[in-house]
């Protein structure tokens, strides 16, 4: 099987340039912020380079400063293809439902498409639980973020705890992204946040993958200095999507050659997910609704 997958994919890059030339001149894929560019553009290059063969022109990588970077790129059509929290997906279907479509979704080693926010606090912190952050600092990530802002703005309320700042946290504040969460909390600049991560695997090795098995993987945190304190009910993995507008050929490629990833590449595959994968199956519009319409009720 493995075999027949590598060959299919060689095939579509040798017929990619053929069909490509002839209806795009560049292609461009924009990488959400939350970890800082060098770092984004190395794990990515892979499958830019990948790209580039499959379709015969020149791809690019775009490394927003913040999500809506990437999110305003997909909408004014200026990027082609992105992987998207479902928060961020909401945002650019709300604004243009014309915009992208989602067409693939990191699937997980046991087979499922969620994950969790993930709240954090310093080992020593004497903070076990949301119970011990009376009084205390608690750090979202970005704005546009599913599990560093979204699903904890609404969960964390549900369960007793408001994020009005003074009301129970003595602050809540955005610090920029998932690693600067890590680090912020890590260096003790706030006292807990929340990431993203699949919940499986070992808290020692940041779990299977997520921003803490980033972190983790690149030495920018020691997981056993820090310790979980609240973690979300599943979110829905974001989607792998692209630009409606695009020739059907090109989709298909993108398709095609992103869905054989893990099985021709797993070390690509590992970079590009964060992490331990299965690999990306296909999704679709109807799996995001429910975060549509959180993210509808937030900006009421």
């Amino acid at each position: 099987m493995k075999k027949f997958i590598v060959t299919a994919l060689m095939t579509t890059a040798l017929v990619g340039p053929a069909f490509a030339q002839d209806s795009i001149t560049e292609f461009r894929i924009g990488l959400l912020g939350g970890e800082n560019a060098q770092d984004r553009l190395a794990s990515n290059e892979c499958f830019r380079a990948y790209t580039e063969e499959a379709l015969g022109v020149p791809t690019r990588l775009f490394t927003a400063a913040d999500y809506n970077g990437v999110i305003q790129g997909l909408i004014g059509g200026t990027l082609d293809m992105a992987w998207l929290g479902a928060s961020a997906y909401a945002a650019v279907y709300v604004e243009d439902p014309s915009a992208v479509e989602p067409i693939l979704v990191k699937t997980n080693l046991d087979g499922s498409f969620t994950y969790h926010s993930i709240g954090f606090a310093r080992a020593d912190s004497g903070i076990a639980s949301l119970d011990d952050m009376e009084g205390k600092v608690f750090a979202f990530g970005d704005p546009n973020s599913t599990s560093g802002y979204l699903i904890p703005l609404v969960e964390i309320p549900e369960e007793g705890y408001s994020m009005e700042p003074g009301a129970y946290f003595s602050d809540v504040v955005f610090v920029g992204g998932h690693e600067q969460t890590i680090v912020g909390v890590a260096n003790g600049d706030v006292d807990a946040g929340v990431t993203w991560a699949d919940g499986l695997g070992d808290w020692e090795d940041g779990y299977n993958s997520g921003a803490l098995r980033r972190a983790s993987d690149s030495g920018l945190v020691d997981m056993n200095d820090l310790v979980e304190i609240w973690k979300s009910k599943p979110i829905p993995e974001g989607p792998i999507v692209i630009r409606q507008a695009l020739p059907d050929d090109v989709k298909q490629t993108m398709f095609d050659l992103t869905a054989n990833l893990h099985d021709v590449d797993e070390a690509c595959a590992y970079g590009v997910a964060a992490g331990e994968t299965a690999g990306f199956t296909p999704i679709g519009h109807d799996a995001y609704e429910t975060i549509i319409a959180v993210r509808r009720s937030q900006m009421n």
